[in-house]
């Protein structure tokens, strides 16, 4: 399998630069400061029209926890077929229960709503309370990947953990390191986790905007 960089993009502009800098993949969202939630159906035509590289779509309703409404999943449900529809090439999501565990039934339907996009499962999972468990969970779901922290506020912090999962995981499932990836930590990261895939937004501070060096210097890195 070859190394894949994936750039979370939260607008448009950010995409188009994204797919120029060289991204394997985008992931499209809107509002960056939590994290992502699902762009507008008329952001997501746009963007299928634009990016000819793999889109990623995510599909979550409204920032803060991942346990949602009945009304709130039908809107889930909603996009995802909209996005199926339209062409996108995958979805990004994740619903936990009250008890902080992997939602199988609920999550079990947006994979088979999605098919045959792949699905990412996000960093909701790690807030799950009982990971190795809970990657089972993800992947009788049907889940292509996992992306994750490791449990920690950045992917280098949680490198040993995500390295574990890696190894349970058994390559039945792609565990994507992601959560404070850049240039200066992706050559550590790959290596103290062994990971093929790797999630960036690549921001830069001052124009909240990805950075196109930061992006072609990563893509350099991992396959080194």
């Amino acid at each position: 399998m070859n190394h894949l960089l994936e750039i979370a993009c939260f607008n448009m502009q950010s995409a188009i630069m994204a797919q120029r800098a060289g991204a394997d993949r985008i992931e499209l969202c809107d509002d960056s400061a939590s994290g992502g939630t699902t762009p507008s159906f008329e952001t997501i035509k746009e963007a299928r029209e634009l990016i000819s590289i793999p889109l990623f779509v995510m599909i979550r309703p409204r920032r803060g926890n991942f346990m949602y409404s009945d009304s709130e999943f039908e809107e889930m449900k909603n996009a995802v077929i909209f996005c199926r529809k339209n062409k996108v090439d995958g979805i990004v999501s994740g619903i936990l229960t009250e008890e902080n565990l992997v939602d199988k039934q609920r999550c079990t339907t947006l994979v088979e709503l999605a098919k045959p996009m792949p699905a990412t499962f996000h960093r909701a999972f790690d807030e799950t309370d009982s990971s190795f468990a809970e990657l089972e969970e993800v992947i009788d779901c049907g889940f292509d990947r996992i992306l994750t922290s490791g449990q920690k506020s950045s992917a280098l912090e949680g490198a040993s953990f995500i390295s574990l999962l890696i190894e349970k995981a058994n390559e039945r499932i792609v565990i994507m390191p992601g959560g404070g990836v850049r240039a200066e930590n992706i050559s550590e990261l790959k290596k103290k986790t062994r990971a093929k895939e790797f999630h960036s937004s690549a921001i830069n501070i001052q124009t909240r905007l990805p950075d196109e060096s930061e992006i072609r210097e990563m893509k350099k890195l991992i396959f080194l």
